[in-house]
């Protein structure tokens, strides 16, 4: 069951995505920012914890996953560093994906060769 749900979560969130981009004069790169501030500010007042608790990765996979583990970090380094947490919490605890993302796009550039239109 915890697959189908991380599926038709995840599904909704990028099917909410699509429609956005389809039906509004919005951009995707403004639609990733709001999926983003959506995950921080759901993040911040608790509704966000309880969701992902119950998709799993179709939470915490989309943009608004990493909105939530930005404000989770904040949060927790407020708290132990005081307000200089704010300024680096949320780094320290979305360094690993932000590293993953940055080495696998520097692998992938280095291996295929871009094509002109």
């Amino acid at each position: 069951m915890d697959y189908l749900w991380a599926f038709l979560i995840g599904g909704l969130l990028c099917a909410i995505g699509q429609v956005l981009i389809d039906y509004t004069k919005l951009t995707p790169a403004r639609i990733l920012v709001a999926y983003v501030v959506a995950g921080v500010i759901l993040g911040a007042v608790g509704l966000y914890k309880p969701f992902a608790e119950f998709a799993g990765a179709g939470a915490t996979v989309p943009l608004t996953g990493f909105g939530y583990l930005l404000s989770e970090g904040v949060k927790e380094a407020v708290n132990e560093k005081g307000l200089l947490g704010a300024l680096t919490g949320g780094l320290t605890s979305s360094a690993a994906g932000i590293t993953a993302a940055m080495v696998f796009g520097l692998a992938v550039a280095l291996i295929f060769k871009p094509k002109e239109k």
